[in-house]
C-alpha cells in the first residue's frame, strides 16, 4: 500500500504538494520535502498539523520558509533548547497551550480548519486504493496525474457520455 502525503491550500482546498511513500515511511519526515514543492517565492503564512509533525525537523522547515507552525505540542511537550526558528516557536507554542490549555490553544490558534483539509485529502489518499500501475513509480505517477486540479462538477456532467479512456484524457488535459 502507498501513502500520499499531502499538503493542500486551506482556501482553495487546491493540492500544493505531494510525496508518495510506501507504508512504512512516517508522515512528519516528509514535511521538509512537501515544502520545497512550493516555490520559495510563494509565501506561506501557516503551516497546520497533527502532532505527529511536533519534531525539530518539521519546526525547523517551516521557520525556514517564514511560515507560523500550527501544530499542537504533544501531551507531555517540554520546551526544546532555544537553537533555532523552529525550535522558538514550537516553545512559544508549547508555553501558550498549557497557559491556556489545549482546546482553547486549538481555537485561537485556527487549528480547527485544518479538518477542511484534511477531508480534501482523505479524498485524495483514497485514489492509492484503486492503482491500475503495477510498479512503484508508475503508481507514483498515476496518483500524481489523479491528483491534479480535478474536473469541475459541470465539466464531468457533460463528458458523462464519455468513456473511462476519455474522461481519463479530460483529467489529464487541465491545466494546473
Amino acid at each position: 500500500m502507498h501513502d500520499p502525503e499531502r499538503g493542500g491550500d486551506e482556501e482553495t482546498l487546491e493540492v500544493r504538494a505531494v510525496e508518495v511513500t510506501t507504508s512504512n515511511v512516517g508522515d512528519a519526515p516528509m514535511l521538509p520535502n512537501l515544502l520545497d514543492q512550493i516555490p520559495p517565492d510563494q509565501k506561506l503564512g501557516s503551516v497546520t498539523a497533527d502532532g505527529a509533525y511536533d519534531t525539530p525537523k518539521c519546526h525547523e522547515a517551516i521557520a525556514v520558509r517564514g511560515a507560523d507552525a500550527i501544530i499542537p505540542p504533544r501531551k507531555n511537550a517540554k520546551p526544546w533548547k532555544p537553537t533555532s526558528a523552529g525550535a522558538i516557536a514550537r516553545n512559544e507554542a508549547v508555553r501558550a497551550s498549557k497557559y491556556l490549555g489545549r482546546a482553547l490553544w486549538r481555537k485561537l490558534t485556527g487549528y480547527h480548519r485544518r479538518s477542511r483539509v484534511e477531508t480534501k485529502m482523505h479524498c485524495v489518499k483514497l485514489l492509492g486504493q484503486s492503482l491500475m500501475a503495477r510498479d512503484f513509480e508508475t503508481q507514483v505517477a498515476e496518483i500524481q496525474i489523479r491528483i491534479i486540479r480535478p474536473l469541475s462538477s459541470d465539466q464531468w456532467r457533460k463528458r458523462s457520455h464519455s468513456s473511462t479512456a476519455t474522461r481519463q484524457s479530460a483529467y489529464l488535459s487541465q491545466s494546473p
